[in-house]
């Protein structure tokens, strides 16, 4: 008998993940382009503080952004693996198997360009 719910429900927590892996990407993308505020701000009102703290927000930014590509290729990596265990009769044929992987990956390499962007930017 077979159950598609099951792969279904995999395929949730696939998007789920990938969808939490473009959060972290993001919030990496504000906290970068924060230390460019910071300079504008420190140059508009005088204050050479505040300078200081470019350098570790760009860092940060990168880091959280190479972190969610990497959330997303670990959740990839855990889908196929989970996929893999299921009986065949409990996968559903479909038009566009690939398309998963598809989706993954080029978040990830969004993802990887964008932490390229930062840290030449």
């Amino acid at each position: 008998m077979s159950d598609p719910r099951v792969f279904f429900a995999a395929e949730r927590t696939l998007l789920a993940w990938v969808r939490s892996g473009v959060t972290i990407m993001a919030l990496g993308f504000v906290v970068a382009k924060f230390g460019l505020f910071l300079t504008l701000m420190s140059a508009a009102s005088g204050a050479t503080h505040l300078v200081h703290h470019h350098a570790w927000t760009d860092t940060l930014g990168i880091l959280l952004v190479v972190a969610g590509a990497l959330v997303i290729l670990g959740a990839q990596y855990n889908h196929h693996l989970y996929v893999r265990t299921l009986p065949e009769h409990d996968v559903p044929a479909m038009a566009l198997p690939w398309m998963t992987v598809a989706l993954s990956l080029s978040v990830v390499l969004c993802g990887l360009l964008l932490a390229i962007y930062l840290a030449l930017g």
